[in-house]
């Protein structure tokens, strides 16, 4: 591995966290650019102006880099440019580039430093800087923890003005006339006669000129496209069952192949016996792998078939091998020694609880779960002497692409990544197992197209799921207001085990044990919030909004009980504790939409929470009606402030989507493990929310906010906390744990 790959991979670690995480980065270093990929193999007749757009005679072409994982951001990558190139959709087509460090993700790091969103003091920016020049100089580029929005909206709008002002030169030098007497629309360079010249026509004079940086953005006032509902690019594919995603990838002469591997993930092959495997119908070759072996077939059905009659004789699992253990870790994790950090200590926690008349104590867990992306991971892979392709969706390419090269033994460059879209992820695509098979066994099948695919069940038993966590926490009231909240939190830390299958360890403290708790919009006088690290248990992975899906269920179900206990109103004292501008407003938003305050019908309940996630503020009231049935989950009321909505529907699409995810996932999801395997092998036993039980989401989004952020992941933490609190409301029982249908039926 060269010196660059290897301190790319050391970089990696600023954060693990940061992967899954990411606020807008204050400064985009832009002093020195990395060299432009598409300059490479440019053809005569085609013109580059910088790495995110390509004309030539027949077509331009839009480069959105970070992977579209089902969250539509091919769709607004183009439009930023497009705004600002003064193109209409249909007139270009879109392509996710090539791995590339002039494609770094500028807002990857900043989730990883230790300051609020709404921290703007001079050492908070100043470490974000850094962190992100760190990124910037490595060539970090990555998709994940809602970032793309934050990381490409000032970026490739800048790339489409100098797209437009270097074509109008070209157009100016051309009919020999000012520059400032024309102007751009619909892919066309207007002259002052009237006449046009379309883009493709200047390609190759535009190929020639040095391109024109010193641009100016266009006025938020004249924007066509951003702000406006757009059709995605995507639609019509995926509502007719056309797009091509990476499983429905084929090639001439290419084989199938699944792998069996110790199902007690890290744990050691210690023989096998595939003689009956090897007669199965279409069964080709059965190969070795790392800790397992594969199945190449005809098809991925004979494969799936005949890596199940395999005879294995496993190693156990390098972790507890059940369930009870793996909470008494967790349980016992509560220590000065496993102190990450504390995060937060506002006013006098130990005096003000010494000195209350009354305390409030809980309990409260979160489990296990898994990504489960419709989508099962895999990849198609094809080895020569001198070269490499992978076509694979994958959240890190140049990360995947450096995995290839070191597994087949040729140089990263040699290696060519074609980056899929993707049928969902949540997190999973963020890991490296696929690629890693997929490149042990193309190693063995040089010339052959070996295209690999993973059975459901094999996917849920080599996922990494979400950290395993539980909260400890006491406070105090007074004259109906909360006035002490002294919060713990043990989690595994998921940062530290992704980072640790990199070969690599993660310094100081991890932000995502707490994160959703400690940045809580309140100022309460007594408040203190502390994250203590549980031992490496099962292997864990950054899973959709990654630390706050728990923490914010731990804070926010007990701030719920303190107001309770201080017989207040849930939203009117949240409002008064409040002490962060945006956060209000989403509040507020949230209250005036459920017309919070008024009266329900019996049995009927509504609960309120509100959880910060990368640097997002989201709000949400839930109301369910107790039947005799079980719990119906009525509607949800949903505001959040990005700052600026790129796509009002699909704004709303990753808000709604989002609802559902947290929604399900809280009432029936967890992984367990017996014997060191999960226990649930597929869908039935990890249920997501079904499409009857789906309530009416009606959502707001609010422009306040400073940066422009992303809303993939924010929708998630504020639905588990809110639905157990209108349970509460309905029936008086308080739900600490999930999944809530341990403790409660629903309809």
């Amino acid at each position: 591995m060269g010196k660059l790959r290897t301190v790319t991979r050391r970089t990696f670690l600023i954060g693990s966290v940061a992967i899954a995480g990411g606020v807008a980065f204050g400064t985009y270093m832009i002093a020195k650019p990395h060299d432009n990929p598409l300059a490479v193999d440019l053809g005569p007749d085609e013109a580059t102006f910088n790495p995110w757009v390509k004309i030539s005679k027949e077509k331009i072409t839009l480069i959105g880099p970070h992977t579209d994982l089902g969250q539509g951001v091919r769709s607004s990558q183009a439009a930023l440019i497009a705004e600002e190139l003064d193109l209409e959709f249909g007139q270009f087509e879109t392509d996710p580039g090539i791995p590339s460090p002039a494609y770094f993700n500028g807002a990857f790091a900043a989730e990883g430093a230790p300051f609020m969103s709404s921290d703007r003091s001079f050492q908070a920016e100043t470490v974000r800087s850094a962190l992100g020049a760190v990124v910037k100089v490595m060539g970090i580029q990555g998709t994940g923890g809602s970032t793309t929005m934050a990381d490409s909206f000032d970026k490739l709008r800048m790339a489409g003005a100098v797209a437009r002002e270097t074509l109008k030169l070209a157009a100016a030098r051309r009919e020999g006339l000012s520059v400032n007497l024309l102007s751009t629309e619909s892919g066309h360079v207007r002259l002052p006669d009237g006449a046009s010249i379309p883009y493709t026509d200047l390609a190759a004079e535009a190929a020639l000129i040095e391109p024109v940086t010193d641009v100016q953005l266009r006025d938020p006032s004249t924007w066509r496209l951003i702000g406006k509902p757009m059709e995605r690019l995507d639609i019509v594919a995926k509502s007719t069952g056309t797009l091509i995603f990476g499983i429905d990838l084929t090639m001439d002469g290419m084989v199938n192949a699944t792998v069996k591997v110790n199902s007690r993930q890290g744990g050691t092959l210690n023989s096998y016996d595939a003689t009956a495997a090897a007669a199965m119908p279409g069964v080709q070759k059965i190969v070795p792998v790392t800790n397992g072996v594969a199945v190449l077939a005809d098809n991925t059905w004979n494969a799936f078939q005949a890596a199940e009659a395999i005879e294995f004789d496993w190693g156990p699992a390098p972790y507890p091998a059940e369930q009870s253990d793996h909470w008494a870790s967790v349980a016992a994790s509560f220590t000065e020694a496993r102190l990450d950090k504390e995060w937060r200590h506002d006013g006098d926690v130990p005096g003000a609880l010494a000195s209350a008349a009354d305390t409030v104590e809980a309990e409260y867990r979160a489990p296990y779960v898994a990504h489960a992306p419709l989508e099962p991971i895999g990849a198609l892979v094809l080895v020569t002497d001198n070269r490499a392709d992978i076509w694979v969706g994958h959240q890190l390419p140049r990360f995947a692409q450096d995995i290839v090269a070191d597994i087949v033994g040729l140089p990263a460059g040699n290696v060519h990544l074609h980056n899929q879209y993707v049928g969902g992820s949540f997190g999973h695509r963020l890991e490296f197992e696929n690629v890693r098979y997929a490149a042990e066994i193309a190693r063995q099948m040089k010339g052959t197209p070996v295209k690999l695919t993973y059975s459901r069940e094999e996917d849920f038993a080599h996922d990494f799921p979400r950290q395993i966590g539980m909260a400890r926490m006491a406070g105090a009231v007074a004259d109906g207001r909360v006035r002490t909240a002294d919060i713990s939190i043990a989690t595994v830390s998921a940062a530290t085990s992704q980072s640790l299958r990199l070969g690599q360890t993660v310094p100081g403290p991890d932000t995502q044990i707490p994160a959703g708790a400690w940045n809580m919009p309140y100022a309460i006088e007594n408040l203190r919030v502390r994250g203590y690290r549980v031992p490496e248990l099962a292997p864990t992975s950054s899973w959709r909004s990654v630390g706050a899906s728990t923490a914010g269920f731990f804070a926010e179900g007990f701030l719920d009980e303190l107001i309770h206990a201080a017989n207040a109103d849930p939203m009117e004292e949240r409002l008064r504790l409040c002490n962060h501008d945006i956060a209000r407003g989403v509040l507020e938003a949230v209250a005036e939409m459920s017309n919070w305050g008024t009266a329900l019908e019996p049995n009927r309940g509504r609960g309120i929470a509100i959880v910060e996630s990368f640097g997002v503020a989201c709000a949400e009231v839930i109301e369910v009606t107790n039947t005799d049935k079980g719990i119906k989950v009525d509607k949800v009321y949903v505001a959040a402030d990005v700052g600026t909505i790129v796509d009002p529907i699909n704004f709303d699409n990753n808000v709604k989507g989002g609802v559902v995810w947290g929604l399900g996932h809280a009432i029936n999801c967890e992984i367990t493990y017996a014997d060191g395997i999960a226990e649930q092998s597929n869908y039935h036993a990890h249920e997501g929310m079904r499409l009857y039980q789906c309530p009416e989401i009606l959502v707001r989004g609010l422009e306040t906010a400073r940066n422009v952020r992303g809303i993939g992941e924010p929708p998630v933490p504020p639905a588990a906390p809110a639905l157990a609190n209108a349970i509460f409301a309905a029936t008086g029982i308080r739900i600490r744990e999930m999944p809530m249908n341990k403790h409660i039926d629903f309809v």
